[in-house]
Parts: C-alpha cells; sequence; structure tokens
C-alpha cells in the first residue's frame, strides 16, 4: 500500500508528491523539482537543487559534519527548525531529506493540518517504528502557525524519537515557537540570498537542462533588475525570470530571438524599474535624496523616493534602518516620539514584510519628515568621541568610583558621593566629568519642538550640578 500525499502552504509554492510506502515494500520517494519529472513543472521547482553542495548563500550551514549534512545524510536522527526569509532554501532542505531511501518522509503544511493530523502522523510513525519499520521524519512548514497546543502536542513524539522533527519558520521560533519544543530541537538559522547568490540561482536557470537550457540572453541590465526585485528570494526571482522568457517566446519572429531586456522583464512582472546603473549610483541618489528631503521637511518629496525604492525592490529593512537613524540623528529630542516610530516601523518590516510593510514605512516618513528637526545629539556625541580619540579623558572622580570591593574605602573611593535621590530636587552639586572636560557643553539643545522644554530644564540642572564648580 501506498499513501499519496500532496502538500500545500506559502513556503511551498508547487504541490508535491511523496509516496510513503509499507515498511516490508522498497521505499520510493517521488517529489517534484527533486528527483523525477514531468517537464512541465514551474522553473522554481525544475531548479531545487539536488543535492546540498548545490543549495546557495548557506555556506555557515554546510560545513562537513554540520548538523545539516547530518540530518540530509541520515547519519543523526536530530530534530530541527529551519529559520529562515522567504526562499532562502527551507523546502528545498526537506525534498533533500524526503530522497532518504533508510526514512519514511511525511510533510504537512500548519496553514491547513490540526492536532488530529498531527497526532495521526505520530501515531502512524509510532506503528511503524514497533514493527521494525524505518525512522519517521515529519515536515511541517510554517510551523509558527501552529497554535501553542498544537505545537505542545509534538514534544512527546520529538522527546523520545518517535519522529524525527524537520520544522520550517519564516518567524523567529523564540517568539513563534513554544519554549520546551525549540529546546528539543536544533535551530538552524538561513540567511536572506544576497544579490549574488540570486544572481548565481538566475545564470544557471538559464543555462541549465532542468531550466531553461541556454534559449534565452539576458542583459546585464535585466540581470541586475531581476536581482533587486528579487529582494533576496530565489522562488521569486525565477518566477519573473520564467514570465520573461514567456513573454520573449511570443514577442519572437523565424530566426530571431531578442534578448531578455528591462523592457521585457518589466512587462513580465508588472514592475516599473528605477534606472539605477549597475555601479549603484542611482541607488544612493535616490537614498541621498530620500534622506535630504526628510531633513528638508518636505514629506511629499519624501514620500515619492520612498516609493521609487519600494517599486524598484529596494530592501526594505534597508529603509527602515535609514529612518531609525534619521530619526536621531536629525530630529533627536526635538521629537523624542520619532525614533518610537522609526524603530517600530522597522520592526514591522521584520514581522509583516513587504508590500503590507510598505505602509508602516509611509508612516515614518510623514512622521518623520514633519517633525521639528534638531541634530544636537549627534552633534553631542562626535564631539564628546572628538575629545576622547584627542586624549582628554583623565581619571574618574574619586566619589564616583567603585566602593563595593573591600579596600576601596581606604582608597577614597565613593566616599564623597551624593545621592540624588535623598535631595528633594532629585539633584545636588557634585562633579561628575574629569577634570579635563569640567564645564564642556556636548549637547547644546535647539529650541525647535520639545528640544525647547529639554533646554530651559538642561540650564537648570546644569546650574545646579556645576555650582560647586562655578564657586571654585
Amino acid at each position: 500500500m501506498r499513501i499519496q500525499m500532496a502538500y500545500a502552504g506559502s513556503d511551498m509554492d508547487a504541490p508535491g508528491l511523496f509516496e510513503i510506502a509499507e515498511p516490508s515494500e522498497p521505499r520510493r520517494v517521488e517529489v517534484q523539482g527533486a528527483g523525477t519529472s514531468s517537464g512541465d513543472e514551474p522553473l522554481a521547482v525544475r531548479m531545487r537543487p539536488q543535492t546540498l553542495d548545490e543549495l546557495v548563500g548557506q555556506d555557515h550551514l554546510l560545513t562537513p559534519g554540520s548538523p545539516l549534512r547530518q540530518i540530509v545524510e541520515g547519519r543523526q536522527p536530530m530534530s530541527v527548525i529551519l529559520w529562515g526569509p522567504p526562499g532562502s532554501g527551507k523546502t528545498t532542505i526537506a525534498h533533500l531529506v524526503a530522497q532518504s531511501d533508510d526514512r519514511r518522509f511525511r510533510a504537512m503544511s500548519a496553514l491547513n493540518s490540526g492536532v488530529k493530523d498531527v497526532r495521526a502522523a505520530i501515531d502512524e510513525a509510532r506503528r511503524v517504528r514497533r514493527t521494525g519499520g524505518p525512522q519517521t521524519i515529519l515536515f511541517i512548514d510554517e510551523v509558527h502557525r501552529f497554535t501553542k497546543t498544537q505545537q505542545d502536542s509534538l514534544l512527546g513524539a520529538v522527546e523520545d524519537r518517535t519522529i524525527t522533527l524537520l520544522a520550517a519558520t519564516t518567524e523567529n521560533p523564540y517568539f513563534s515557537v513554544v519554549a520546551p519544543l525549540v529546546s528539543r530541537c536544533v535551530l538552524l538559522t538561513l540567511r536572506e540570498l544576497g544579490d549574488g547568490d540570486v544572481g548565481i540561482v538566475i545564470d544557471r536557470s538559464i543555462a541549465s537542462p532542468r531550466g531553461l537550457d541556454g534559449a534565452v540572453k539576458i542583459t546585464a541590465e535585466a540581470r541586475d533588475h531581476l536581482v533587486r526585485t528579487a529582494g533576496g528570494d530565489a522562488r521569486k526571482a525565477l518566477t519573473a525570470l520564467e514570465a520573461a522568457a514567456a513573454t520573449l517566446a511570443d514577442q519572437a519572429t523565424e530566426g530571431n530571438s531578442p534578448d531578455l531586456t528591462v523592457d521585457v522583464v518589466e512587462a513580465a512582472i508588472d514592475t516599473a524599474a528605477v534606472r539605477y546603473d549597475r555601479d549603484g549610483d542611482g541607488h544612493y541618489d535616490v537614498a541621498s535624496a530620500f534622506i535630504k528631503s526628510l531633513r528638508g521637511s518636505d514629506v511629499d518629496a519624501a514620500m515619492h523616493y520612498l516609493a521609487r525604492m519600494v517599486v524598484a525592490g529596494e530592501d526594505p529593512r534597508f529603509i527602515a534602518r535609514r529612518l531609525v537613524i534619521f530619526a536621531s540623528e536629525d530630529i533627536g529630542m526635538a521629537d523624542p516620539t520619532a525614533l518610537q516610530t522609526a524603530t517600530a516601523a522597522a520592526t514591522a518590516v521584520e514581522r509583516i514584510g513587504m508590500p503590507e510593510a510598505r505602509i508602516n514605512l509611509a508612516q515614518a516618513v510623514v512622521h518623520l519628515a514633519t517633525a521639528p528637526k534638531s541634530n544636537a545629539v549627534i552633534t553631542a556625541i562626535d564631539e564628546a568621541i572628538g575629545d576622547v580619540r584627542d586624549g582628554r579623558i583623565g581619571p574618574v572622580p574619586a566619589d564616583l568610583r567603585d566602593a563595593h570591593y573591600r579596600g576601596s574605602a581606604e582608597l577614597g573611593h565613593g566616599t564623597g558621593y551624593v545621592y540624588p535621590h535623598s535631595d528633594p530636587l532629585g539633584v545636588v552639586p557634585q562633579r561628575y566629568a574629569p577634570d579635563v572636560i569640567a564645564g564642556r557643553d556636548y549637547y547644546r539643545p535647539t529650541r525647535h519642538g520639545t528640544e525647547g522644554e529639554v533646554a530651559e530644564r538642561l540650564a537648570k540642572l546644569r546650574k545646579i550640578v556645576r555650582k560647586d564648580e562655578d564657586e571654585r
């Protein structure tokens, strides 16, 4: 008897078929894109790596004897959680594991499976094992979508190795997977593919007999555009490449096969290219204009440049990082909530992803562009760093030194320290800075926004704190 099972899920873009044989029968596995092929599967499926050595962008997991090699090669029955962004290779690894001849493979997606399905798979694995059958690998895609109860139902079977769990997630497992399950598994973090990695995947797919078999040629500009719009997702890049190749085939005439150009790629994937040159000057020009528009409080220009980066497939994390930096560098205490908004947008990018996160980025742009501006914070830290590098450091005042160890009192450490909370004002005259920089004002607040209130309070604080210095 064979059990045929199709799986589905957001990280499994094409159905796959596993044939699970009874223990007495020789086991045969048919996996689309990783074994027998009908030839009409999507390009992303046909080009799935057939060995670990074909996996790109994850060299940190491929060292000899690594946990990933052990589970793929079947040398060690360890349970594993694969954590990584879409298109980084989680499903590919599952396909490679499925090719093992000495283990049963069962796959399910948390999108359409429940506790009943999990328990049925565990019961089946236990029955097969008790009758002398092979170890069962249970692959669960999108495991973070399981409820706590559903995840808890796996614990016992993973603990006693009734199953070897192979779970995939795009979410941080320390937040999305119950701690007992994480502690029972080896966590393997897959990195987002870099531009070079995606480029390798595109080049392979054009040349490989499993792919386009050299039937098309692609211009350097179009290749760069595919890489950029993929955003580190190999599957997205190959889906776009396949659509562009099909468009090119429709345009070809007898004896004339035009190259894949940016225009062809745009027509296929309906994504306009921002005209970045190959050296990246255009990319940095747009980013520079974006920041300068924010600094100049032109919310409409800033929104335009944000849109250009989004449409061009710019890494949203790059945009978010620039916003977080800008919130402190160009706004600072003029509006302290700007940093909160920018940080929240960066978190949203990580947890939600594009295209929805464009809304969060846009909200941050509106806040930062319309906020009062001040560069007093970055000026303060840079001037302080400059003094330190110039050797203006001096010894820490004795009153401020650590007084918790034996013998410190004899050295005079902490003897003159005045505890500010003991004073009704919460502020006391006291020497905090080394002598070499005494009286130095690094932070010079503007009168913009909230910083105007800070400036008034700061003047009072400095007057109290430096009272003794002024009397000397």
